[in-house]
């Protein structure tokens, strides 16, 4: 089911030893515009070799955490209902096993699996979705399964109430028709995020959804449907550490689409938001045996 890829920064390479599993699915068969997420997770992989496992933000490091890298799902290319179904089954195979997934994509898509895998063992859970759009299309298209679609999929079985977007930015009117009913923020995040927690019991289960294209497409080009007026890195990032000490029980980072930034910065910005959400939602996966500082991945002239 999984193939041998490199992993990223730090992963214990000890899967029963690990608390969280970060996997992923190269899928970006329903994209609408530009295609290439398929390759997120790989360069996702390779650009965290020149990240520091310390992050300076919040004090803490890689080596404090307990994560395994288990590769990239095998998909048949193409075929989007197999996709989704072989990923709906790993997922539920790792939480079964008391792992947690913390997924790449892939097109946006690759969340309502996950996420409905989730929902079935936490039937409480709040998806915490942020996103230059919306993806409160009931059909996009002709096709009712799409990453245009994807968070009103997630809404057929999801109640709304357990339901939270930040930073949107487009949306079509029946889009916005319907989020009249949810908590929707356009634009802002930290603010808006502030205020939901604060209406949450800790122990809440939280699933938390990145499209990186909720960033400005000055910070991260490489994603298949920009949208200006984004938020900064910055932002994100302070979002992130409002989830400190809450009861994260799953995660996606999606829509990393390497090939459309000559760059390579959109993959490096993707890296280290990858270990900022480690850090930050998964703090309480202490258990990883540390490994020396002397193993760096860092080299320096």
């Amino acid at each position: 089911m999984l193939q041998d890829s490199s992993t990223f920064l730090y992963s214990n390479p000890d899967y029963d030893a690990a608390a969280v599993v970060l996997f992923g699915v190269p899928m970006d068969y329903t994209v609408c515009f530009r295609p290439g997420a398929r390759f997120g997770p790989a360069q996702i992989r390779q650009a965290s070799y020149g990240l520091e496992h310390y992050s300076l933000q919040f004090g803490d490091t890689l080596l404090h955490r307990s994560y395994h890298d288990a590769g990239d799902l095998v998909l048949p290319f193409g075929n989007v209902n197999e996709s989704l179904s072989r990923t709906e089954a790993y997922v539920r195979t790792l939480m079964k096993g008391g792992k947690v997934p913390f997924v790449l994509g892939g097109e946006h898509l690759i969340s309502l699996p996950v996420i409905r895998a989730v929902h079935e063992q936490f039937p409480d859970v709040h998806v915490l979705h942020f996103d230059a759009h919306a993806d409160l299309a009931d059909v996009y298209f002709g096709e009712s399964v799409t990453h245009a679609t994807v968070m009103r999929r997630v809404l057929d079985f999801l109640p709304s109430s357990q339901f939270a977007q930040f930073g949107i930015r487009s949306a079509d009117l029946p889009e916005v028709e319907f989020a009249a009913n949810l908590r929707h923020f356009p634009m802002e995040v930290v603010k808006p995020l502030e205020q939901v927690l604060s209406d949450l019991d800790p122990a809440t289960p939280l699933y938390v959804s990145v499209d990186v294209d909720v960033l400005d497409p000055a910070f991260a080009p490489g994603t298949g449907t920009p949208e200006a007026g984004g938020i900064t890195p910055q932002e994100l990032f302070s979002a992130f550490g409002l989830l400190r000490g809450r009861n994260v029980v799953g995660a996606d980072l999606v829509e990393v689409a390497p090939q459309l930034d000559p760059t390579g910065c959109t993959s490096v910005l993707g890296a280290k938001i990858v270990r900022e959400m480690l850090v930050t939602l998964f703090e309480w996966a202490t258990d990883f045996a540390a490994v020396p500082e002397s193993t760096s991945h860092v080299h320096r002239a």
